[in-house]
């Protein structure tokens, strides 16, 4: 298990990354959502032992792996959102080089294991070309290879499918769930339909905190019969931007959450205890309305779903 508690970080430039983070995370896969800028990478840095936090602690196995780096990495896959490679060296030869210094060192072993991932990846036929002249998509599927090397305990990825086209990206989805049933898998991603599909416990971060946090049915429930959408013109767009509060026929509050063009028409979406008006209709709510309720700054929505009793807001 991976316990994480009151870690805080504060960059040089005074950006609060980390603040007060507090997750617990059990085998299996984990989805961390948030913007560009949330923290999220920071998060996965400092669990990787590539930074010390400012305070805080963090625990895998039961080992302080602040204080002992060496006992996590040991046991870690880790595929950073950008990461480089020798300009010379095939996928093969690469492989080989960074299963040795994992700690695979019977070469039998080592031949099957690259040569599995190098099929799971769909790289086997372009095993002997340099990485360094692969597409972005392949040098991503590169890098879930040798995230994977070793038997890991504790495998982050970081924004996993970027570049990956939807083949790719199922065959990957696939071979992350399998893994995951016996070790701990860290997805942090943007991409909320990858969360929903995949993890059976996810947070939700932004500005350097988590503000949402539980399994992904429970946070939904929460806005079930709550989501309303209605039809808009380019005219009322700016009366309905993401994140304004306005009143609804009953004199209560409800909250324009999110715009989206659907076949060439504008809809919002927005969260409200009863109809805003007569022409909104019902709809069912879905991650992305948690999604985009949860990084609202300083919503009246975003307070309620962290505190629901339906949401695990003391481990997630």
């Amino acid at each position: 298990m991976l316990s994480i508690k009151k870690l805080n970080h504060t960059y040089s430039n005074g950006v609060n990354a980390l603040q007060n983070i507090n997750l617990s995370i059990n085998n299996g896969m984990f989805g961390l959502l948030g913007p560009n800028g949330a923290g999220k990478s920071t998060l996965m840095r400092t669990i990787a032992t590539l930074q010390s936090p400012a305070s805080g602690s963090i625990l895998f196995d039961g080992n302080n792996i602040i204080q002992q780096p060496e006992k996590l990495r040991q046991v870690l896959g880790y595929l950073p959102q950008d990461f480089g490679v020798y300009p010379r060296g095939s996928a093969l030869e690469l492989l080989d080089h960074i299963a040795v210094l994992k700690g695979v060192v019977e070469p039998r072993i080592r031949k099957k294991m690259i040569e599995g991932l190098l099929v799971e990846t769909n790289l086997y036929h372009e095993r002997k070309r340099n990485v360094a002249s692969f597409s972005g998509g392949m040098r991503q599927r590169f890098g879930i290879a040798q995230a994977l090397l070793g038997q890991p305990k504790l495998i982050i990825v970081d924004e996993p499918t970027a570049g990956l086209d939807p083949e790719e990206r199922n065959r990957f989805h696939n071979l992350l769930a399998e893994i995951s049933q016996e070790v701990v898998v860290i997805l942090s991603t943007h991409i909320v339909e990858d969360v929903a599909h995949l993890c059976s416990k996810m947070a939700i971060m932004t500005s350097g905190k988590i503000v949402s946090k539980g399994a992904p049915g429970n946070l939904i429930s929460h806005f079930q019969d709550r989501i309303w959408k209605k039809a808009i013109t380019k005219s009322e767009l700016n009366r309905y931007q993401p994140g304004n509060q306005k009143q609804n026929r009953n004199g209560s509050q409800y909250q324009v959450i999110s715009e989206q063009r659907i076949a060439g028409q504008r809809h919002i979406r927005v969260v409200s205890d009863s109809q805003p008006a007569d022409d909104f209709v019902a709809a069912k709510a879905n991650l992305e309305d948690v999604y985009f309720a949860s990084i609202q700054p300083e919503s009246k929505t975003q307070s309620e779903s962290n505190t629901h009793s339906g949401v695990d807001h003391a481990s997630a």
